[in-house]
């Protein structure tokens, strides 16, 4: 059994930790049980997944995506400088 980092397991507590007061709107497990997608209400969306190390090991792997800021909608500008 291979013991994972205290960097990984602290960055597994915080995403996991994001759940809390949070309701979860939707549950999806993949066919083949290796990854399971819990949709929040607010739009996040937190990923616990099973992944195969180099030396074919499983391990835990959880990863919390966030909703795009409401602010951050619009268009970016980009300006290039002419020069001849």
């Amino acid at each position: 059994m291979s013991v994972a980092s205290v960097q990984e397991l602290r960055r597994i507590a915080e995403a996991v930790g994001h759940l809390r007061d949070r309701t979860v709107q939707d549950v999806v497990m993949r066919s083949d049980c290796r990854q399971l997608r819990l949709t929040l209400e607010n739009g996040g969306i937190l990923l616990v997944s099973v992944l195969l190390d180099d030396g074919g090991r499983p391990r835990l792997d959880v990863d919390l995506v966030r909703a795009p800021e409401a602010a951050a909608t619009g268009q970016l500008e980009v300006r290039f400088d002419e020069t001849a």
